[in-house]
C-alpha cells in the first residue's frame, strides 16, 4: 500500500495508533526523498507506466515528437487538447506578439555579469517579469489572468536568456522580434544572429517536446507546493527554476557535454569511462529515478543527434557518445536518459554548453504551469509531516549552568 493510502486508512484507526507510529510505518513503505510514493494526482502525464513509458494527456511522446510542433504540445498541456490548424495558427501568432521584453527587464538583465549562472539569469528574469506584469490574485482562489501570464512567459523566456547572453558576451542588444514562427527557431535566431536551417528548427521542436512535462519531478513538485499556498504563478515558476538549478535535477546535459568533449575518439572514451567507473565517480546522463530499463526520450533525441552529426561532418563526438552508452550498459546496466544525447545535439547546433539547462526551462515551463493550474483547480495546501529524530523533551538550562 502506498504512503497516502496508508495514512488515509490509518485515520480510521487513529485511536489505536499514535501519529508517530503511523508515520514510522509509512516511512517503511518508501525511502528517503519520497521516491516511489504517490504525492498527488495529475491528468497531465504518465511516466514509466504505459506503452512507451511517457505520455502527455494520453498521447505517446514519440507520436507527438514525430507529428507535432512544440506549440501544439504546449497547447495540449495547457489547454487540454491538441489544436486544430486555425487554433494553432492563432496561438503561434499570439505568442509571436508577446516576445518583446519590457525596458525595465532589459535594464535588469544588463546588470547581470557575464559569469553568472544562466539559470540564475532566467530565475531573476521570471521574478522581475512578475513584478512588472503581476498576475491578478485580488480574489482569493480566483486566477483570471493565469493563462495570459503563462503565454507571456512561454513567449519571452527565450528572449530573456538570449538578451542577457548576447549583451553580456557580445555587447549586442538583440531584437527580440525575429519573425520566426516557432519558439525553437526564434531562440536559435536570437542566439546565433541568423535564421536556422530546417533541420535545426525541427530538432529544437523535438527537444522542446521531449522536455515539456514529466509528472511529479522535484521542480514540478516545488511549483505545486507553491501553488497550493495560492501564491502567484510567477512565484511558482521561479521556485521551479530554482529547484531545476540543482545539479541532481537539472544540468545533466551540461555535465555530459563537459565529459564527452574531452575524449579524442571512441577508444579514448571507453578507456576514460572505465577509469571513472573504477574510481566510482558519478557519471551524469545515465539512469533515471523512475524508468528502469530505458528512457523513451533517449532513442528519439539520439536519432536526431546522429542526423545532426552527419549534417556537420562530425566523426568524433557522436561516436564517442555511442561508445559511452555502450560502456555504461555493459558495465553497469545503466541506460542513457534524455539528457545524454541532447548534449551532442545542442553542440552540433552551435548552442553554448552553459545554455543547455535554460532550454529545459523554456520547455518545462509548460508542464510546470499545467501543474500549477491543475493544483489550483482542486486545491488543498500541501503540508506533509516529518519523522522527528531529535532530542526528547527537555527543560531549558539556565545560561550560567550551560557548558
Amino acid at each position: 500500500m502506498r504512503l497516502l493510502q496508508y495514512i488515509d486508512s490509518a485515520k480510521a484507526v487513529e485511536n489505536r495508533f499514535t501519529r508517530r507510529q503511523i508515520m514510522a510505518e509509512a516511512k517503511k513503505l518508501g525511502g528517503a526523498g519520497l521516491r516511489g510514493q504517490v504525492a498527488g494526482k495529475t491528468a497531465l502525464s504518465t511516466v514509466g507506466v504505459s506503452g512507451s513509458g511517457l505520455t502527455y494527456r494520453g498521447y505517446d511522446v514519440k507520436d507527438l515528437a514525430e507529428n507535432c510542433e512544440f506549440e501544439e504540445v504546449a497547447y495540449l498541456i495547457l489547454k487540454g487538447k491538441l489544436p486544430n490548424q486555425a487554433e494553432l495558427d492563432a496561438y503561434k501568432t499570439k505568442l509571436q506578439g508577446l516576445r518583446s521584453l519590457p525596458a525595465e527587464l532589459k535594464t535588469v538583465l544588463e546588470q547581470i555579469p557575464k559569469d553568472a549562472h544562466p539559470m540564475d539569469v532566467i530565475r531573476t528574469g521570471c521574478s522581475m517579469l512578475g513584478n512588472l506584469e503581476q498576475e491578478d490574485t485580488s480574489v482569493m482562489g480566483v486566477f483570471p489572468t493565469q493563462e495570459a501570464c503563462v503565454d507571456r512567459m512561454l513567449a519571452c523566456f527565450p528572449s530573456i536568456i538570449c538578451y542577457w547572453y548576447r549583451f553580456s558576451h557580445d555587447g549586442v542588444r538583440i531584437d527580440e522580434n525575429t519573425g520566426d514562427s516557432s519558439i525553437g527557431a526564434h531562440f536559435l535566431h536570437m542566439l546565433r544572429g541568423e535564421k536556422p536551417n530546417e533541420l535545426h528548427e525541427r530538432v529544437m521542436n523535438v527537444s522542446l517536446i521531449l522536455y515539456a512535462e514529466h509528472e511529479f519531478n522535484a521542480s514540478t513538485f516545488t511549483a505545486r507546493v507553491c501553488a497550493s499556498t495560492l501564491s502567484d504563478i510567477h512565484s511558482c515558476i521561479t521556485g521551479a527554476i530554482g529547484t531545476l538549478r540543482g545539479p541532481l535535477h537539472g544540468g545533466a546535459n551540461e555535465a555530459a557535454m563537459d565529459m564527452i568533449e574531452k575524449f579524442s575518439d571512441a577508444d579514448h572514451a571507453e578507456q576514460e569511462m572505465m577509469g571513472m567507473l573504477k574510481r566510482k565517480e558519478k557519471i551524469m546522463g545515465f539512469g533515471h529515478a523512475i524508468y528502469t530499463e530505458s528512457d523513451p526520450r533517449n532513442a528519439i533525441i539520439k536519432e536526431w543527434a546522429e542526423k545532426l552529426s552527419q549534417d556537420v561532418g562530425d566523426t568524433v563526438l557522436y561516436p564517442v557518445s555511442v561508445r559511452c552508452e555502450e560502456v555504461m550498459w555493459r558495465e553497469k546496466k545503466l541506460f542513457c536518459n534524455a539528457d545524454f544525447f541532447h548534449a551532442s545535439a545542442y553542440f552540433f547546433m552551435g548552442i553554448p554548453t552553459k545554455l543547455f539547462t535554460p532550454i529545459f526551462v523554456m520547455s518545462r515551463l509548460t508542464g510546470w504551469a499545467g501543474h500549477v493550474m491543475e493544483q489550483r483547480a482542486d486545491n488543498r495546501i500541501i503540508r506533509p509531516s516529518a519523522d522527528y529524530t531529535g532530542e526528547e523533551l527537555r527543560p531549558v538550562t539556565p545560561i550560567a549552568e550551560r557548558d
